[in-house]
């Protein structure tokens, strides 16, 4: 019960990465707010409360201004505080610059990072008095660029700056930012994209041959480094690789 009392806000909580946090962080005890952009995050909920945790479901589009703050004034409204932020939902639309539509780039950025600066903005004052966290969830591809990916790769350095900028404009507030940077995760976002091939076994083994374990990451493995990140006081203004050696 290493969180035991704290409350959590975890976007994207619905399935993939965001879903087995806050299954995780509800098993350590913490009240987790999960917000999904469709319903999606409410068997999230009906699972940890069917195992005696405490869960709320908050629908909203992080990229709109009125609905982020919505999200965290319902957080203070059921639990009255916020201890920590994981700022995970997010998007992947394939192109490179000449092929990626303006709508798709321009919805990548307002996912991605627009998201980010909403939710943490409406979050901020009461992380300041908890002394809270926010992790961010960014990614390999901020190191390490790959084909077809554009506005993706764009989005996922822009979110590794921002948690380096917010650290350090947080520091005298006692709330510490940082960023997860997962590599290539077996999730239902990637086996979506991945059906879209014309081979998707062929292009599922090139995912995996990114990974120098040769092997997808799970995402109960990039949940176990939310949780490091969101643990580790002595931690802010860092990305954590999660990877396979995708970077290395």
């Amino acid at each position: 019960m290493k969180l035991k009392g704290k409350i959590a806000v975890i976007t994207g909580a619905g399935a993939g990465i965001g879903e087995a946090t806050a299954l995780l962080f509800a098993k350590e005890g913490a009240k987790v707010c999960c917000n999904s952009l469709s319903p999606s995050a409410k068997h999230v909920v009906a699972e940890i409360k069917l195992s005696g945790g405490e869960a709320i479901f908050v629908q909203a589009d992080i990229s709109i201004e009125e609905e982020a703050r919505r999200l965290i004034e319902k957080t203070i409204e059921i639990y009255g505080d916020i201890d920590i932020l994981f700022n995970n939902a997010g998007i992947v639309l394939p192109g490179s610059v000449d092929a990626i539509s303006t709508e798709d780039w321009d919805r990548t950025m307002a996912v991605n990072v627009r998201g980010i600066y909403l939710v943490s903005k409406y979050a901020v004052p009461h992380l300041k008095k908890s002394k809270g966290t926010i992790i961010n969830n960014s990614s390999s591809v901020a190191f390490k660029g790959v084909a077809n990916r554009a506005a993706y790769t764009a989005s996922k350095g822009a979110v590794l700056s921002l948690t380096r900028a917010m650290a350090a404009d947080y520091l005298e507030d006692n709330i510490r930012v940082n960023a997860i940077c997962p590599g290539t995760t077996d999730t239902p976002s990637l086996a979506n994209r991945l059906s879209k091939y014309e081979d998707p076994e062929e292009a599922r083994n090139q995912f995996i041959a990114r990974q120098k374990l040769k092997r997808l990451g799970t995402p109960e493995e990039i949940a176990e480094g939310v949780l490091f990140l969101a643990l580790n006081e002595f931690s802010t203004g860092i990305s954590l690789s999660i990877d396979g050696g995708m970077t290395m």
